[in-house]
Formats: C-alpha cells, structure tokens, sequence
C-alpha cells in the first residue's frame, strides 16, 4: 500500500467500528489530565525558577501540539515502510545511545547522561530506541518465527541484541529503561511462540547481572535498602525522601482528594512532583478516586493494544501484531513502574508517566505509539473489508 492510496481513507470508517475512538480518546484524555496535572504539580517551582508560573505548562502544550502533527503524520504511515527501516532504525538507536555518553555530547543530569542537548530540546535516545527495538524484534519474529520457536540458536540471536542496549543504557545509567526494554522483548518473543522453558536460562543471566550490578555499584544496595525501610531515621531525609513524601501525598489525598491546586506536596516537598512523582499529586489532590481513573484509562489503552495484536495476528501478518504486542508491553511496563515507585511497591527509579509527567521525549514517543496502534487498525479493517464483502455476496 502506497502512501497515495493511503492518505484519503486513513481518517475514514475505522472510527465508525469503535476501536479507533477507544485509542484516540484514551489518548486525549490521559493528555488532558496530565496537562491539567503537570501544570498543578509544578506552577510553584515554575514561578520561583523561572519567574512564569507557567513555564512548564507553555512548553508542554509546544510538546503537545508537536506530538499530534506527528501522530497525524504516522497515521499515512505504511507498516511495511517500519518493517523495511526497522534494521536501519535499530542502528541509529545503538549510535544514539552510545553518543549520549560521549563527554561533550552527553547532557548530564543528576548523574546520570542520558540526553543530547540539541539547544531547543534536549534528545532523550532511550525513549525511541525501546520503540525501534520492537520494529526491529517484529521483523525478526515474522522473518524467522519457526526458527525462534525450534531453535537455541533463533532463540539467543536476538538476545545479542539487546544486550548490547542494555551495556549502552547500563552505562548512562538508565535501569529503567533496562527493565522496560527486557521486559517488552521477552513478551515479544514468548508471544511469538518460544518455549517457556527456554527463558529459564536467560532469567538466571538478568538475576546474576543484577545481583553483580548491586554489588558494584553502592548506590543500588542503598536506594534498595531506603526502600525496604523509607522512615528509617538514617534515610526518611536521604534516600528515602521522595518516597516518604510521595506517600504522606497519596495519605492526605484519601479517597477524594484535597481538590484541584490543594496539594502541599508540590510545595517544594516532593521533588520531581511534575515529572516522575505526579501521580502522587494526582492522589493528593484527586484521591483514590483520581488515581483509579488514570490506571483504568492506561488498562484500557494496553487491552485495546493487545486485542489489536491478537485480532491481526490471527490473519498471519506477523510483524503488526508483534509490534502491537511490543507497544502494549511498553506502555505497560512504563506505566506498572512508575505506579509501583509512587506508591512504594518498587524502589525509586527516575521513570515517567506516559502523557502525564512533564517532558517532551516520553510525550512524543507515546503519541507516535498510539499513532502506530491507529494504522494498524486501519490496514487491518481495509485487509478485512473485502473479505466481508465478499461474504455477504
């Protein structure tokens, strides 16, 4: 399908079916709701920054606006170009990855050099190449799924890959994205067929590289430790700080909340409140109440990405339904960890909330996710369509 032929009716009858409508207005409402919160959570730090109390709000709304002109821009998209540049793509990804840590390139933060500062926008490579690993692992899946399913061999080939990811992201440090990333490719690829049995080896791997990663690095041992015990006198004002004040958030909020701009948290207490922690100021000024809408509005999203994969699958188009696959487990694997460190469930890691935490990188990528999901609904209804037709004759 050319991108000619493509255009006039990508914004036609899928809409009428109803799937098109549960992604797009999932999407429009996690994005109203995090503008709304992201603006609440950091109109303080904003104003005493940057003199604007809506500093961050200006640019986000850039980010939106920039993440849907793209999204619109996918939607003409064929899948079969990603499937042609997926070897392409996954190449930029690694020399991207590998440039953030060059000194000079690399922007650090906090410790960590995961952005390239480009003047206007500072890159985050880690957020595209998650994406570009499920393209390249579905062209893998669909080239030689027999192979993967029968084989050792098939099995490790794309392993190779993504430890070489995994030693650039190691390296940054982004763990988060480490998780994310292995967690996506090993559903990818028991989705596709392989044994169970055979991620039994693998797991051991990833249980020793941790316990080596704990071991040479300190800082690790102490954010476990401060998690296990965040009240202890020696870290409720060290490493356990956020998550103290995240929780002491989600506490004042009960179940309804203190109300829209009542949050004290975001009162310079809870670092990160518009970024990684707004969940908890959704809970403090929204309550459970709050919180249930945001996680039920991302199970939906994930759900309507699975039966997407499932219903194109069962027609034997491998390589979209992998890629639905992989986009469901990475808005699932972001959105479980972020709700998990802001609840205390998993230790402190610097990870966004899809669509509501302040940042340009997470937001572009998400929309051009979603984007994704839309074209390969409609070129699974048009695939279908003739089928239909011809049934009905």
């Amino acid at each position: 399908m050319s991108l000619h032929t493509a255009s006039p009716a990508i914004f036609r009858p899928v809409a009428s079916r109803g799937q098109l409508n549960v992604l797009v207005v999932v999407m429009l409402l996690l994005m109203t709701i995090g503008l709304l919160m992201m603006t609440s959570a950091s109109v303080e730090i904003a104003n005493s920054q940057y003199g604007d109390p809506f500093f961050f709000l200006k640019r986000q709304v850039f980010f939106t606006v920039l993440a849907l002109l793209i999204a619109l821009g996918t939607l003409l998209v064929p899948m079969r170009f990603w499937y042609g540049v997926s070897a392409l793509l996954i190449v930029a990804s690694y020399v991207l990855l590998a440039l953030v840590l060059v000194p000079g390139v690399g922007h650090e933060v906090n410790g960590s050099s995961r952005w390239i500062n480009l003047g206007f926008y500072n890159l985050q490579p880690s957020e595209m190449a998650k994406l570009f690993m499920v393209f390249y692992l579905a062209a893998y899946l669909e080239r030689r799924r027999d192979e993967v399913i029968g084989t050792w061999t098939g099995f490790l080939k794309p392993m190779l890959l993504l430890v070489l990811a995994i030693v650039l992201l190691h390296f940054e440090p982004d763990h988060g994205a480490m998780v994310i990333m292995i967690g996506t490719c090993f559903s990818m690829i028991f989705l596709a067929g392989a044994k169970l049995q055979r991620f039994a080896l693998v797991l051991l791997v990833c249980v020793a590289g941790v316990v080596a990663l704990a071991i040479m690095k300190p800082y690790v041992l102490d954010r476990f430790e401060s998690f296990m015990n965040p009240w202890a006198a020696e870290y409720v004002y060290g490493e356990g700080y956020q998550l103290t004040q995240a929780l002491i958030a989600f506490g004042r909020g009960g179940w309804f909340g203190e109300g829209l701009g009542n949050s004290i948290q975001k009162l310079y207490f809870l670092p990160e409140a518009h970024t990684d922690f707004v969940l908890a100021i959704v809970a403090e000024e929204f309550g459970l109440l709050g919180v249930s809408v945001v996680i039920g509005l991302f199970i939906a999203l994930i759900a309507q990405a699975f039966s997407i994969g499932k219903k194109v699958e069962v027609t034997g188009d491998l390589f979209p339904a992998y890629v639905a696959y992989g986009i469901a487990m990475l808005f699932a694997c972001q959105a479980l960890i972020n709700v998990g460190v802001n609840i205390g469930l998993l230790p402190t890691k610097g990870l966004t909330l899809p669509f509501l935490s302040y940042g340009g990188n997470s937001l572009l990528v998400s929309c051009f996710m979603v984007a994704i999901l839309v074209r390969i609904q409609y070129e699974h209804s048009q695939s279908s369509a003739p089928m239909a037709r011809r049934g009905a004759r």
